[in-house]
């Protein structure tokens, strides 16, 4: 048995999600006609109270596109420094968009109100121009932990204040719904944009989604077309993100639990001096000094646990879709037994 925690992203589509893939209408959705992709479209805009949405191969395309629509050549995006748009998406807003970023140092990936207002750049012609915010939630190197939806208010607030759009990296937002019990309309009133990944927590085998004004998504569709998004029968996939947003967010408190479980069996093992605090699916450890990550994720790919490198000393562990509670069992005796 091999136990693979290097992401969520790893999901094979359930039996029950490949029967209602195989039985959707499709079309072609560059022509927007593929009925499915249509009907997700509709059901994720009305979901998060938007106007609008677009369907998407990936979670880098939404946020590159949104970054793309609410930015011109020569802003600058402000964002936290452990931000996936920044570290983890090609030097994209760079190459695609030509803007700067001004990095921020938050709360395990979180930044606030203050940093957002301290930051903002004056009407100088030596400086760009400050014209989007971009939070991440939950925050992927900050061991999936996540925002105060009260914080976030007050960043919109500087936000309106000073003309700038939000933008939400929502990758795996509903992890964090999960846990505050907050609703996706409450965050559709705030943010311009919201990304958000079907990929990931909630187990399709591809595809994300872009949420915004009809205005907006209109714009974004162009901006897909360039960058190479356009597809056809995309239906199919479709599909399995509507039965997700259907049957698979409440479940996902079953991959927090499992998360905590793999936390103290992590807080148990010699080679571990720091475990970040766990939020939701995501473990993130430090290893003791003198020793690599490299080498330890291979130590333990050896005993068949799959984990990725998270740095020259830190290690990610990542619960899902298709991790159950033998899998837990078994990797607690080749992890701290063994």
């Amino acid at each position: 048995m091999t136990i693979d925690l290097r992401s969520d992203t790893l999901t094979r589509p359930t039996k029950e999600m490949l029967e209602t893939m195989f039985a959707a209408p499709v079309g072609d959705d560059v022509f927007q006609d593929d009925p499915t992709v249509n009907a997700l479209e509709e059901k994720a805009a009305r979901l998060f109270g938007y106007e609008a949405a677009l369907f998407c191969p990936s979670g880098t395309m939404t946020n590159q596109i949104a970054i793309k629509v609410h930015t011109t050549p020569g802003d600058e995006v402000i964002c936290d420094a452990l931000s996936h748009i920044y570290l983890y998406e090609g030097g994209g807003m760079m190459s695609n968009s030509l803007v700067s970023a001004t990095l921020l140092t938050g709360d395990y990936g979180r930044i606030n109100a203050e940093q957002v207002r301290d930051s903002i750049k004056a009407d100088d012609i030596h400086a760009p121009i400050s014209r989007l915010v971009s939070l991440e939630n939950t925050v992927n190197k900050g061991g999936g932990c996540f925002y105060d939806l009260t914080e976030i208010q007050r960043i919109k607030t500087v936000c309106v204040e000073n003309g700038l759009s939000l933008h939400l990296d929502g990758a795996r937002l509903f992890n964090a719904l999960i846990e505050t019990g907050e609703s996706p309309a409450q965050y559709g009133e705030v943010f311009d944009s919201i990304s958000i990944c079907l990929s990931k927590g909630l187990g399709c085998p591809v595809g994300s989604l872009l949420l915004g004004t009809k205005e907006f998504i209109k714009k974004s569709r162009r901006v897909r077309k360039r960058f190479g998004g356009g597809w056809r029968q995309a239906g199919y996939l479709a599909a399995a993100g509507i039965y997700a947003l259907d049957h698979h967010v409440n479940r996902l408190k079953e991959d927090h639990q499992r998360a905590k479980v793999i936390e103290g069996m992590v807080r148990r093992v010699p080679e571990v001096v720091e475990v970040l605090p766990v939020h939701t699916n995501i473990v993130i450890f430090q290893l003791a000094e003198g020793l690599l990550a490299t080498d330890y994720v291979q130590k333990l790919n050896e005993k068949g646990i799959r984990c990725a490198v998270f740095g020259k000393d830190k290690v990610r562990m990542v619960t899902h879709l298709d991790l159950h509670d033998d899998h837990l069992e078994e990797l607690e005796r080749r992890l701290v037994v063994s």
